[in-house]
C-alpha cells in the first residue's frame, strides 16, 4: 500500500515536524531567557549555566541509548516519544513555582530526561516511515521544523517579557501551554507495522555496532568536546549588551540561520551524500567559533551565530541519517540512541570545561579551547570515516 504524503514528505515525518515545532516554540520561550533569569534573578555563574546544560544533556543522553533499545526490542515508537514529551512539558509548569537556581536545576533535568526518552524512538520512526531516497530531506525538514519552534519561541519571549511587566514566571506558564498543544498534535503520528526481526536483547555494547558506525560516534566525541551549549555562548554578548537583553535576539539569529539552510542541505545531503555535509559542518563550527573569539563588533558576533546555525544544518540532521544507514534494521533505535549519547555526553563534558574557562579566564579562552578540540575531532572524521557512500540496509 502507497504511504500518504503530505507536502512531498511521508505523513508521519510531516506530523512530527509539527510537534517539535509547538513543543520547541514551548521550549525556547522558556530556556532562550534562562541564562538571564539564572544569572541576574537567581544569582547563577557562568560555570553553573555549562554545568546545568552539560549535565542535563549527558543525562538525556544515556536515557537515548536505552529508549532506542527499548523500541527496538519492543518495536514501539510512538508511546515511549509521546512519554519523554508529556514530561518535558510538565516540567515547564513547575518552573512557574520555584525560587531557586538548585530548583531550575532539578526541573532541567527532569526535563532532558523526557527528552531522553523520545529523541531515539522519535528519530528511529523517522527512518521507518521516510523513504531511502528522502531521509535527508526527512530529518532535515524534521530538525528545521524544530528550530522554527526554537525561532518563534525566542521571539515570542522577548516581545511578550515587557507586556508581562517581565515576569518570567507568567511567560513559563504560556510555554507549558504552547507544550500542551504539541501532545494533541502526536494524535496524528502513528507507529509503522514491521516485518523487521525482534530484537534479542537490550545490547548497550558499542561493539556489537558495524566498525564504521564505531568511528563515526569517536570522530563525532571528541569534536563535540569543543562545542560549548548554546545557552552558554549567547552570554558572548555581555560586552556589547550587559544587562543580555538581546539574548533572546541572538539565539532567534542563531535559530533562523539553520531554518533557512537545514531543508535545501538535506536534498544536497541526499544527492551527494553525508559525509561531505558533515566534514564542511565541523569546519564551519571552527570558523564560527575563531569569529566569535576574535570580534569585537556587533556584527561581527552577529556572523558568528549565523554561522553556528550553518553548522547545526549541516550535521544535526546529517548525522543522525548517516547513523542510520551504517546499521542494520533492527538496530535502527540503538543507533539513534548511541549518536545521541555520544553528542549530549561529550556536551557534558564541554559544559562543564568551557564554563569553567570562561568563569576563570574569559570567553576568548573558553572559545580558543572549543576551537582546538573541534579541530582535533575533523581530523580523527577525515583519518577514520571512510569516502564510501552509506546506504540505508533494505527493510
Amino acid at each position: 500500500m502507497q504511504k500518504r504524503k503530505i507536502a512531498g514528505l511521508d505523513s508521519n515525518v510531516f506530523y512530527l515536524g509539527i510537534v517539535s515545532l509547538l513543543n520547541d516554540l514551548s521550549s525556547e520561550m522558556v530556556y532562550s531567557v534562562m541564562p538571564v533569569f539564572l544569572t541576574t534573578l537567581l544569582g547563577a555563574t557562568p560555570a553553573f549555566v555549562g554545568l546545568l546544560e552539560g549535565a542535563a544533556d549527558a543525562l538525556s543522553s544515556v536515557l537515548k541509548i536505552f529508549s532506542g533499545h527499548l523500541s527496538d526490542y519492543l518495536k514501539k515508537r510512538k508511546s515511549l516519544a509521546f512519554a519523554g514529551y508529556t514530561l518535558s512539558v510538565l516540567t515547564r509548569l513547575g518552573l512557574v513555582f520555584t525560587a531557586s537556581a538548585a530548583g531550575v536545576f532539578g526541573l532541567r533535568i527532569i526535563d532532558r530526561i523526557g527528552k531522553g526518552f523520545r529523541d531515539a524512538p522519535r528519530d528511529a520512526l523517522i527512518v521507518d516511515s521516510a523513504p531511502r531516497e528522502d531521509l535527508g530531506k526527512s530529518f532535515n525538514y524534521h530538525r528545521a521544523m524544530d528550530t522554527i519552534g526554537s525561532t518563534i519561541g525566542p521571539l515570542v519571549g522577548f516581545f511578550l517579557l515587557p507586556y508581562l511587566f517581565f515576569n518570567y514566571r507568567s511567560l513559563f506558564f504560556i510555554g507549558f501551554i504552547a507544550g500542551i498543544l504539541a501532545l494533541l498534535a502526536f494524535f496524528f503520528v502513528h507507529d509503522v507495522p514491521s516485518d523487521r526481526p525482534l530484537a534479542k536483547k537490550l545490547s548497550w555494547s558499542i561493539r556489537s555496532y558495524p566498525r564504521e558506525f564505531q568511528k563515526l560516534l569517536l570522530a563525532t566525541f571528541v569534536f563535540g568536546l569543543g562545542m560549548l551549549p548554546v545557552s552558554l555562548l549567547l552570554l558572548r554578548i555581555a560586552p556589547i549588551n550587559p544587562d543580555l537583553s538581546f539574548v533572546p535576539i541572538f539565539y532567534f539569529i542563531y535559530s533562523l540561520s539553520f531554518v533557512l539552510f537545514a531543508f535545501p542541505i538535506g536534498q544536497i545531503s541526499d544527492r551527494f551524500g553525508e559525509r561531505r555535509m558533515v566534514l564542511a559542518g565541523f569546519a564551519v563550527a571552527i570558523v564560527s567559533y575563531i569569529v566569535l573569539a576574535l570580534s569585537v563588533e556587533p556584527w561581527a558576533i552577529l556572523l558568528g551565530f549565523v554561522l553556528l546555525g550553518l553548522y547545526s544544518a549541516l550535521t544535526d540532521g546529517i548525522l543522525r541519517s548517516y547513523a542510520a544507514k551504517l546499521v542494520e534494521d533492527e538496530r535502527r533505535g540503538g543507533a539513534q540512541g548511541m549518536i545521541g549519547a555520544t553528542i549530549g555526553i561529550s556536551s557534558l563534558v564541554a559544559g562543564v570545561i568551557g564554563g569553567t574557562i570562561w568563569t576563570v579566564y574569559g570567553f576568548a579562552s573558553a572559545l580558543w579551547y572549543g576551537a582546538f578540540a573541534m579541530c582535533a575531532g575533523t581530523l580523527l572524521f577525515v583519518l577514520f570515516i571512510g569516502k564510501r557512500r552509506a546506504t540505508l540496509s533494505s527493510s
